[in-house]
C-alpha cells in the first residue's frame, strides 16, 4: 500500500513556539512508519518550501500554537496551496483565538460564560474603575494568546495594574474577566459530522505552587494533577460533554478541539476552546483519548484519516 505524504507543521513564530517544537517531536516518533512518510516543516524558514513541494503532500498536520499558527493564518495559506489539514478552518480558527469573539459565539449559543470588559492598549486605563466594575480578584488574559501567556489574577488594584502591562506584552488587547471559582475541566471533541465527545479531564495545579493553571503549571512534569475521567457526578458529566459539543458547533469547528470549562455550584462556565489542543502523549487531549481507548498513534491516524476525508467532502 502506498504510503501517505505527511507534512508536520511545527515550530512558528509566536511565544508557544518551543512547546510546539517539542510537541512536533512527540507526534513524528508516534506515526505509524509503515503508513506514513512524515516530513517536517518549520512555518518560520519552510513556507516557500511548502509551496514547492505541495503536489506531493497529502496532509498537514498543523502542530502550531498561538499567533500565526493557531489562528487561521496557516490555516489559509495551506487552503491556497490545496493541503488539507487535520484541524478546523480559517474562521473557525480565528474565531476560537479572538477570546472576545469566541466568547459572543459561545453567548449566543446559550452557553454560560464569565462577564468581562475589552481594553485596548491605547486606551486611557484606571485599574480601580475596572475592579469596581468587574470585582476583585479578576482574570487578565491577552485577547489572542495561548498557553496561559500573560494571564493571572490579580487581588488587589496594584497587581491588576501590574498583569494589565504583562498582558500587553503579548497583545495590543487584552480581556478582563470575572473570576468563577470552581473546578477546572476540559472536554475534547473528535469527529467530522458524526461528533464524539471524550472523557472529561479535571485539572488540579499544585495550590502550594500555582494560583492557577498557568504556563508553567501547563509544562512542568508533576506540578499538575489531571484526573480522567473528571470526578462530577453523571449529569454534570454529561452537561459538560454536551458543552464542549456545543461549543465546538458554535465556532464551526471540525476535525477535533478541546473546550476549557470551570464547573462552580451547579453552573458549567465555557472559557475557550482550542483549535489544535496539545499534543504531546501527556497533553490532556490524548490523555482524554487514551481513556476512551485511542493509543496516541491510533488517534495521530484519526485524525489524519478524518482530515483527508473532510477534504474530499470539500473538494
Amino acid at each position: 500500500m502506498k504510503k501517505i505524504e505527511v507534512a508536520l507543521l511545527s515550530g512558528g513564530v509566536s511565544a508557544e513556539r518551543a512547546i510546539s517544537i517539542s510537541s512536533g517531536n512527540e507526534v513524528m516518533n508516534a506515526l505509524n512508519k509503515d503508513k506514513f512518510n512524515v516530513h517536517h516543516y518549520d512555518p518560520k524558514y519552510d513556507l516557500i518550501k511548502i509551496l514547492q513541494n505541495r503536489s506531493h503532500i497529502d496532509i498537514a498536520l498543523i502542530i502550531l500554537h498561538g499567533p500565526l499558527g493557531e489562528d487561521g493564518s496557516i490555516q489559509g495559506f495551506l487552503d491556497l496551496s490545496g493541503i488539507p489539514y487535520q484541524c478546523s478552518g480559517v474562521l473557525a480558527s480565528a474565531l476560537a483565538m479572538n477570546k472576545k469573539l469566541s466568547k459572543l459565539h459561545y453567548k449566543n449559543a446559550g452557553l454560560t460564560i464569565a462577564e468581562d470588559i475589552l481594553i485596548n492598549s491605547n486606551m486611557k486605563i484606571d485599574p480601580k474603575s475596572i475592579a469596581d466594575n468587574i470585582g476583585l480578584p479578576l482574570v487578565i488574559k491577552p485577547l489572542r494568546m495561548g498557553s496561559s501567556f500573560g494571564m493571572s489574577i490579580p487581588h488587589t488594584i496594584k497587581d491588576l495594574d501590574k498583569g494589565l502591562k504583562q498582558a500587553f506584552k503579548y497583545d495590543n488587547k487584552v480581556i478582563v474577566e470575572e473570576y468563577i471559582k470552581g473546578v477546572e475541566i476540559t472536554g475534547g471533541v473528535i469527529g467530522n459530522n458524526t461528533l464524539e465527545s471524550l472523557p472529561l479531564v479535571e485539572i488540579i495545579p499544585d495550590k502550594d505552587k500555582y494560583s492557577f493553571f498557568d504556563t508553567t503549571a501547563k509544562y512542568t512534569p508533576g506540578a499538575t494533577k489531571e484526573i480522567c475521567p473528571a470526578r462530577l457526578n453523571p449529569d454534570m458529566t454529561r452537561m459538560a460533554q454536551e458543552i464542549a459539543v456545543k461549543s465546538h458547533k458554535a465556532l464551526g469547528c471540525r476535525g477535533y478541539s478541546r473546550t476549557d470549562m470551570i464547573v462552580s455550584n451547579d453552573k458549567i462556565y465555557v472559557l475557550e476552546t482550542n483549535t489544535i489542543p496539545g499534543m504531546t502523549s501527556l497533553s490532556l487531549f490524548p490523555q482524554a483519548a487514551l481513556k476512551a481507548g485511542y493509543t496516541f498513534s491510533a488517534l495521530l491516524e484519526k485524525l489524519i484519516f478524518l482530515a483527508m476525508e473532510d477534504h474530499k467532502k470539500i473538494t
